[in-house]
């Protein structure tokens, strides 16, 4: 179907979720999320909320009595959200981190992430045959979205993970709060035997990012059968995924991360599992 930008107009029972962020004017979430609701046909809305950090635990709570069923939450309110909930889920709690939450018949907060599942769905929707178990993952990163990718990594059974950041600290510490052995630090930049023999390759830092510097790195000794991914979609295709390209690896792009992070909050705020499909990807990426 062909979702228009016409103006909708919501009945007195519509349903109404938003993302939280400051800024949040960048955020994609309410075009990603608008275009579910238009497609569904769902007596809905879905709206960007900027909040200042110290408003945050207030309107957070303020949304839960207004009759929302709950919100996204970004930059930088991801841990106040954590602290605000009442439920938090099993990998929010591994995570670290808050970026959906639920509020309960009961009026009580449930607080779940995301970005771990966003992860793994985008990889089996664009590389299907790709066995997480098969062989070792290198991770490059130790922020945040390097921990939710890591666990979720863990959970599908990834027999080793060789994570490597630019200051080796911030990796090592990463490691130690995990705490699984199957993770190892390695040293930055990668060495050819630091990709020897690995299945997955993925970028989690914003190197590489319009605006950023570039990411520097050497394939070399990389099978040509490990697949390659960057959770950067501005650009769709960056350095790091066009030179995996041109020596044979398969790749998987950063945007349906993004897209699938967002299902598990459109079905519990709106009721319905929603698609990824090539008509969302073009429209998020189209101009506003």
């Amino acid at each position: 179907m062909t979702v228009s930008k016409s103006f909708r107009t919501l009945s007195g029972s519509s349903r109404l979720a938003g993302v939280m962020g400051w800024p949040v004017s960048h955020s994609k979430s309410p075009k990603l999320q608008g275009y579910w609701l238009a497609k569904y046909g769902v007596d809905g809305s879905y709206m960007p909320l900027p909040v200042k950090p110290e408003n945050f635990e207030t309107a957070l709570k303020s949304l839960r009595d207004l009759g929302f069923g709950g919100a996204n939450v970004t930059i930088p309110h991801k841990q106040a959200a954590m602290a605000a909930c009442d439920h938090l889920s099993d990998r929010a709690k591994r995570i670290g981190a808050v970026n959906t939450v639920t509020f309960d018949d009961d009026g009580k907060m449930h607080g779940d992430n995301t970005d771990g599942f966003g992860f793994i769905e985008n990889l089996r929707q664009g590389a299907p045959d790709h066995d997480f178990a098969k062989g070792a993952a290198v991770v490059l990163g130790a922020g945040g979205a390097c921990r939710a990718i890591l666990v979720s990594l863990l959970d599908e059974g990834c027999p080793e993970i060789r994570l490597a950041n630019r200051t080796r600290k911030r990796a090592e510490d990463l490691a130690k709060e995990i705490n699984d052995p199957r993770i190892k630090v390695v040293d930055w930049p990668l060495a050819p035997e630091a990709l020897a023999g690995a299945s997955l390759v993925v970028n989690t830092t914003s190197l590489g990012m319009v605006g950023q510097p570039k990411l520097e790195i050497d394939l070399a000794g990389l099978p040509q059968t490990a697949l390659v991914t960057d959770i950067v979609y501005a650009p769709l295709m960056t350095d790091l995924l066009l030179q995996a390209k041109e020596r044979g690896n398969p790749i998987v792009d950063g945007l349906g991360m993004l897209l699938h992070q967002a299902r598990p909050g459109f079905h519990r705020w709106f009721g319905i599992d929603p698609e990824v499909t090539q008509e969302l990807r073009d429209f998020v990426l189209s101009p506003d």
